[in-house]
């Protein structure tokens, strides 16, 4: 498949289950995708990275179990899943993030005093599902990574991303980038 053509085939999920409710959230998964993208753009991130933080939840889509499992109490280990699909296409840079950005929130919970308050109730629950917060051996494994900076950041991006109403780019709007990173 080209690269146009796996383009084609990632914003269909934006536009058919991406049109969804994004598991107790005010936004849809697309809106909440896209506005974390456009928080790593605000940040000036590197491109790799704003496309992990674009398809950070496509494995909601792609796994055996959906994110409405996961809000049932299975995890749905869609970081896992989404990650694999993603790798089918893009490299390390921007599978990594997408693979880590679950664990990142654990990590942020076990390292970061007051992280956990400020987590909305789905994601708070969400991570009682999927593990809660890291021991301290996970912790120290997670910070050898070498993307776990990049992973953190996605996370931070991924718990602002649910603003209802809020005005970011379409998705086609990072449709050159995408191709690009895929021929890279």
């Amino acid at each position: 498949m080209n690269g146009d053509a796996a383009v084609d085939e990632m914003q269909a999920l934006f536009e058919g289950e991406g049109a969804r409710d994004y598991l107790g959230e005010p936004v849809t998964q697309a809106e909440h995708m896209l506005q974390a993208a456009a928080l790593a753009v605000q940040a000036q991130a590197p491109e790799p990275l704003v496309a992990a933080a674009l398809l950070h939840d496509v494995g909601h889509f792609r796994g055996l179990l959906t994110g409405a499992d996961l809000m049932e109490g299975r995890d749905n280990r869609h970081s896992d899943t989404g990650a694999a699909w993603l790798a089918r296409w893009f490299g390390p840079a921007v599978c990594e993030p997408v693979r880590l950005h679950v664990a990142a929130k654990r990590y942020l919970c076990a390292v970061e005093p007051g992280y956990h308050d400020r987590l909305s109730e789905a994601s708070r629950f969400t991570l009682g599902v999927q593990g809660g917060p890291m021991s301290p051996a996970e912790v120290r494994r997670f910070a050898a990574h070498g993307f776990a900076a990049d992973a953190v950041a996605l996370r931070r991006w991924d718990e602002q991303a649910k603003e209802p109403g809020a005005k970011v780019p379409a998705f086609q709007w990072y449709r050159e980038m995408l191709v690009r990173l895929m021929s890279d």
